[in-house]
């Protein structure tokens, strides 16, 4: 996984057992009952929530997740949450359990709603959500690294590039690569607030994303101000880093015929440079039939980054429209937790994923392509065998 600007290395409370057996009542329930009952009574504090979306239950629209990966996420983030002295209650004074926590904590992030709204929906006090919320982030970065991270086996890049393959018939790919903008409203009159102003006059922080073809994050770069251009980040990225080096996307090449080899490889759009390691589409007008037909499968190819980035956005609303005077420090964090979560249901087969709207438009429709122009003449060796080969001129 790339940097995340903000992320910091937080020191382990001591395990209180004593203390988690208190916490574990909540809701009127005991948390070893499991989360259906605990969900029974929860259920009766949040009738004011909206009704269930097209062919999701109640709990699916509200959390975006279904009940197995709901349990999976409270054993992942247990010990972390519940390890800490500070004792959180309704409005009523009964404690929350710990399914109490990690429900609150989802709702903030998936509906994107104020923490008064949270809190007066839930019976909390407004500060309360904002601590949930944060003790859940601070332990999903500790517990959920794992299910963000890069190839690990042969076995694991080889189905990888036979499903890209199987997309539009790039040989050898191993992820394609989009970037997106977290829109924040910051103060104009403070001259710091500049630092953040995009191309498109919106103050904004930039995500940068390689997926693979079930549009899994498998590396990704956040925090940088969204005045920077896209192969800017990409360069200062430790995933770029890492493949200048030799040590990422240095597996096996594909030889397509004599002569004629493949290397790993990503793909991106015309707003990175086009590298020995990232494919990018041909520019200009009038195009010759191949580059052109090579231009078509590429961005189809690509769009699954660009699925990705909008699902994202779609299911943890906290990071979509605009955040109102974020902590800039802290919002690369919540952006990692939720490119976590957004992971862990496609990690957890959920049966949620048959139900979101599958749609590529990640940003606002004023954000133009940008168009980098940088070449490298390795890559461009790459890209005309590609080209050659998705043709039919070079056979396999």
């Amino acid at each position: 996984m790339g940097p995340v600007r903000g992320l910091k290395k937080r020191k382990k409370a001591e395990n209180n057992k004593s203390h988690e057996d208190q916490n574990a009542s909540g809701s009127g329930s005991s948390e070893k009952e499991g989360p259906l009952d605990w969900w029974d009574e929860f259920s009766k504090r949040i009738n004011s929530l909206q009704s269930p979306a097209k062919g999701l239950s109640r709990f699916q629209s509200i959390f975006k997740m279904s009940r197995k990966t709901f349990d999976y996420i409270c054993s992942l983030v247990r010990e972390d949450m519940m390890a800490k002295s500070v004792h959180f209650v309704f409005n009523n004074g009964t404690p929350l359990s710990l399914y109490d926590q990690v429900a609150v904590a989802l709702r903030r992030l998936s509906s994107g709603e104020s923490l008064v709204m949270i809190g007066d929906s839930f019976g909390l006090n407004h500060s309360a959500v904002s601590q949930v919320t944060w003790r859940f982030v601070e332990a999903m970065e500790q517990k959920g690294l794992h299910h963000l991270q890069w190839p690990s086996t042969e076995a694991e890049m080889a189905a990888i590039k036979l499903k890209f393959q199987k997309m539009q018939g790039f040989p050898n790919c191993c992820g394609a690569v989009d970037t997106t903008h977290i829109m924040m409203c910051l103060p104009a009159s403070d001259p710091a607030s500049n630092t953040w102003l995009d191309q498109e006059k919106n103050y904004s922080m930039v995500l940068q994303a390689t997926v693979d073809p079930d549009m899994r994050f498998r590396d990704i770069i956040t925090g940088w101000p969204g005045k920077m251009k896209d192969w800017l980040v990409f360069q200062c990225s430790k995933f770029n880093e890492l493949c200048d080096k030799g040590e990422r996307l240095n597996g096996k090449v594909l030889e397509l015929s004599r002569g004629f080899d493949i290397r790993e490889y990503i793909i991106g759009d015309s707003g990175f440079p086009l590298l020995p390691y990232l494919v990018i589409p041909y520019e200009g007008n009038e195009l010759p039939e191949q580059k052109d037909e090579f231009n078509k499968r590429q961005r189809a190819t690509q769009m699954v980054a660009q699925r990705a980035l909008a699902r994202l956005k779609d299911s943890w609303r906290i990071i979509d429209g605009v955040m109102w005077r974020p902590d800039k420090h802290r919002l690369p964090r919540i952006i990692l937790v939720c490119c976590l979560l957004h992971n862990i249901v496609i990690d957890m087969e959920d049966e949620v994923l048959e139900n979101l709207p599958l749609s590529h438009n990640h940003d606002d429709s004023a954000y133009h392509q940008q168009i980098c122009g940088t070449l490298d003449i390795n890559g461009v060796h790459l890209r005309d065998k590609l080209s050659l080969y998705l043709s039919g001129r070079m056979t396999s």
